[in-house]
């Protein structure tokens, strides 16, 4: 979904930082594309241009957490069972969502499998997002088409039915302008 909104901002005429971990997609031409393999190096960028943008879409599957330590050789197999110890990674949407001042319409995305509308408007209040995405992560992983339920902090919701995710990021994208549009009119 995150290229494809890149996509359709691009073709609304707004510049696009892209930071992406690894894809087997061709990014837009004409977004500035950050390329990243790990947690901590897409925490990192988006630190870095977050303060630079005006909206802020993330919408990446970054795991909550990684290996403690990392082999520099193949673990062979044993005989017994083996376990590994995981340490949390940074979370980058609620990092962003505790910035005081912050100056940019922050919008998260939540990939549920069950309780949709429960789980995206508790990760809305946890985070401090100005808009969540939803959506249910089974229908999204196994086709080009989506649908979205999209919760706002003042409380207003609305739903986009099933549609191409080409479609439904242009409709977000005019979503998103118009909610920052509104948070800068509240902030004069």
């Amino acid at each position: 979904m995150g290229y494809a909104i890149a996509e359709a901002a691009l073709n609304a005429g707004h510049h696009v930082i892209l930071i992406s971990g690894p894809v087997n997609l061709s990014p837009p031409p004409n977004a500035k594309l950050i390329s990243v393999s790990t947690s901590d190096e897409m925490f990192d960028a988006v630190h870095q241009h977050a303060d630079q943008s005006d909206i802020c879409v993330l919408c990446a599957a970054v795991a909550d957490y990684k290996p403690l330590q990392i082999s520099p050789v193949k673990i062979k197999k044993k005989a017994s069972t083996s376990s590994i110890e995981l340490l949390q990674t940074h979370d980058i949407l609620g990092s962003l969502g505790r910035q005081s001042a912050r100056r940019f319409l922050l919008v998260g995305f939540a990939a549920e499998t069950n309780d949709l509308e429960a789980n995206a408007m508790k990760k809305l209040r946890e985070k401090n997002c100005d808009i969540i995405v939803a959506n249910d992560a089974r229908i999204a992983m196994e086709s080009d088409e989506n649908e979205l339920l999209i919760l706002f902090r003042g409380g207003e919701r609305e739903k986009i039915s099933r549609a191409p995710k080409a479609n439904l990021a242009r409709e977000l994208v005019k979503i998103f302008l118009n909610s920052q549009q509104k948070c800068l009119t509240k902030k004069m």
